[in-house]
C-alpha cells in the first residue's frame, strides 16, 4: 500500500516538471497553472527545509557551547 503512495508521489513530481517544461515553451492554460502550483510547492519546500537546517545549527551551537 505505502509503495503506490509513493508510486503516486512519485508521478505527481514528474507530471509537475513535465508540465513546468511545457509552460516554458508555451503551453496551454491548464499547463501553466500546473506548473504555477509545482513551482509554489517546490518553494515551499526549500524554505521548509532552509529553516529547518537554521534549527539544526542553533541547536548544535548551543550544546558545543555549552548552553544545554
Amino acid at each position: 500500500m505505502i509503495n503506490l503512495l509513493l508510486l503516486g508521489v512519485v508521478l505527481l513530481a514528474v507530471g509537475g516538471c513535465a508540465c513546468v517544461l511545457w509552460a516554458e515553451r508555451g503551453g496551454p492554460r491548464w499547463v501553466r497553472r500546473v506548473a504555477t502550483v509545482t513551482l509554489a510547492a517546490s518553494e515551499l519546500v526549500r524554505r521548509s527545509e532552509k529553516r529547518r537546517r537554521r534549527r539544526e545549527r542553533r541547536s548544535m551551537t548551543r550544546t558545543t557551547n555549552g548552553r544545554d
